[in-house]
């Protein structure tokens, strides 16, 4: 299972990987929160006001299951094509 996160704590997660705007990354979470893949709560914070945490959920984790599937499907495709060989299944 994968830890809850708040909002500016992926949004260091994410830009430590890709260059992108924090502006970016709220929207696409608010949008991912619609579509059912997260769900979010409210935690109080020593350092302010409480924080909004984001909990993949049990829709999230399906879909990111089969990204993560997909994703690796197309590495190993393209390892394949840049060493020109064939892998067994």
């Amino acid at each position: 299972k994968r830890k809850d996160c708040y909002g500016y704590e992926l949004v260091q997660q994410i830009s430590n990987k890709f260059l992108i705007s924090e502006g970016s990354v709220y929207p696409l979470l608010r949008r991912l929160t619609k579509e059912g893949y997260f769900q979010t709560y409210l935690k109080e914070s020593t350092e302010g006001p409480p924080r909004k945490y984001y909990q993949l959920t049990e829709q999230g984790e399906t879909q990111l299951n089969l990204l993560v599937t997909e994703w690796r499907d197309f590495a190993k495709g393209v390892q394949e094509i840049i060493e020109g060989v064939e892998w067994d299944e």
